[in-house]
């Protein structure tokens, strides 16, 4: 059975804070809790959301039952969203062929799975991704640093799996920011995945 309360909001790639206020215009709640292991993105954070509890780690090094637990190991509060926008420049071919990517930066989005593992009572109800679009054809990588072409996509797609073993129903859309009122044509990919029995909308 579900904590009473509205839950937590985490910004699980904290950067100066454009994300957090999304959260804060969209729903009236500031964002509970942001990571981030850059001080300088930390630093501005706190600036713009003073309200905010903040962690100066990796996002892997933030243990999410730790989040939702008293002192003495009991659930006192559960995840009601968590949003996740890894760092894209080793997805996105902005950053040019010649960039050795990096296996470890690309898998960041690894991270979201021990949030979505927590118990059924605690775990997010929804769970908002956003990336570069060709963050849809992540796979691995050869020697030399460079996304082997006959593999893209293969960790997408488990990435994808693991979300729905858990439970969790997913979908994602490229959106394009001049359709919502952004001077830009910029498209970003954007995924929902929702476990607690609502429409992905």
């Amino acid at each position: 059975m579900r904590v009473t309360g509205r839950g937590l909001f985490v910004d699980a790639f904290a950067g100066g804070g454009g994300a957090s206020q999304g959260v804060y215009e969209a729903t009236g709640h500031h964002v509970d809790v942001a990571i981030n292991h850059d001080e300088s993105a930390i630093v501005l954070h706190q600036a713009n959301h003073p309200k905010t509890h903040h962690y100066l780690q990796s996002v892997y090094d933030v243990n999410p039952l730790k989040l939702v637990t008293d002192e003495k190991g009991n659930f006192n509060n559960f995840i009601n969203a968590l949003w996740a926008s890894p760092d894209c420049r080793h997805h996105s071919n902005a950053s040019g062929k010649a960039i050795n990517r990096s296996e470890e930066i690309r898998g960041l989005a690894w991270s979201v799975i021990p949030y979505a593992a927590l118990p059924e009572d605690v775990r997010p109800g929804v769970i908002f991704l956003e990336n570069v679009v060709e963050f849809m054809s992540w796979g691995p990588l050869d020697e030399n640093g460079k996304p082997i072409k006959e593999k893209a996509g293969v960790n997408f797609h488990s990435f994808i799996k693991a979300l729905n073993s858990l439970g969790y129903k997913v979908e994602w859309k490229v959106l394009v920011a001049a359709d919502y009122g952004v001077a830009t044509t910029r498209e970003r990919f954007f995924l929902v995945a929702r476990c607690d029995g609502k429409p992905i909308c």
